[in-house]
């Protein structure tokens, strides 16, 4: 008898796979990216930061407070569970092993409101971690992350569910947190070109502050972030400048003003690919590329 169960479509290089979104890693795609990794922690440790993990949930209503559910809410995940009541009815749902029954998939007439969501950014935990803090020198933080995306569609290591993102954040002053992404923007530069990536740094399009604010108009005249794209079009890092939005929402604090925040973020994952299309496939000889580039100051 034939198989009738449908699997989805999966999208594989030589070293992963990826199905719905989410990616297998095999051994030198996963060496790979670790020695990114270590190179993008240490620029942080030079500068400074401190390496901080934070919670792998956001409240619903800290999200709240960072307009998220303005401007990224087809970004979200939220985070649930099965309502007690309908605990018997889900543990006895036929499956018939193809599908029919409805049961691959969890109603959400059987779940609870969700008040969680995964990040879809490394740093929001950061700043929820700072609320109501104060400092007089700048603070800089070095964090990690599996962070989660509902994109409209998926494209290989290119446009993941699920992916890494290393992030190097500065909180401080105005003229600090310029500093800081100026300084990373030639490095990230520097970095590319040292092993054959001909990188394009471009304003970002997508929104950060709500569409009706204010600052949307300072966001026109100088973006608030610049991503950095391989040639076939995937942003592999970017430089975000927060100005004192997160400051004030958050109440967190530099020299008694709302400080003014920056982030630099590395998705490891495009890395990988990027590198894996200059090295076409060859992911070994990409790693020891990383580790010799990132041995230069």
């Amino acid at each position: 008898m034939a198989d009738t169960h449908r699997t989805p479509p999966r999208s594989a290089g030589a070293d992963w796979s990826v199905r719905d979104g989410l990616v297998t890693l095999d051994e030198p795609a996963v060496v790979l990216k670790a020695a990114l990794d270590a190179v993008f922690t240490r620029w942080g440790a030079e500068a400074g930061a401190r390496q901080q993990s934070y919670p792998p949930l956001l409240r619903a209503e800290d999200l709240r407070t960072l307009d998220y559910f303005r401007n990224f809410p087809h970004l979200g995940s939220p985070v649930t569970r099965i309502r007690p009541d309908r605990l018997a009815a889900v543990a006895t749902a036929p499956y018939d092993g193809a599908g029919s029954s409805g049961a691959t998939a969890l109603p959400a007439s059987d779940l609870a409101d969700a008040t969680h969501l995964l990040p879809s950014a490394a740093c929001y935990g950061c700043f929820v971690h700072l609320t109501g803090s104060s400092a007089d020198t700048p603070v800089l933080v070095s964090t990690v992350a599996q962070c989660f995306r509902h994109e409209d569609h998926h494209d290989g290591l290119r446009r993941l569910w699920g992916f890494t993102m290393r992030e190097l954040v500065c909180v401080g002053s105005a003229d600090t947190v310029r500093a800081h992404l100026d300084r990373h923007r030639d490095r990230i530069l520097a970095f590319g070109a040292s092993l054959g990536l001909a990188l394009d740094r471009q304003p970002a399009t997508d929104p950060f502050f709500q569409k009706d604010g204010a600052r949307t108009v300072m966001q026109l005249l100088a973006p608030v972030k610049e991503e950095y794209l391989h040639t076939d079009g995937t942003a592999i890092a970017s430089t975000n400048n927060h100005r004192n939005f997160f400051g004030e929402r958050r109440a967190i604090s530099h020299a008694h003003r709302p400080a003014f925040t920056g982030c630099v973020a590395f998705g490891l994952e495009r890395w990988v690919h990027a590198l894996g299309d200059v090295f076409e496939g060859d992911l070994a000889a990409a790693q020891r590329a990383v580790r010799r580039a990132g041995e230069c100051p």
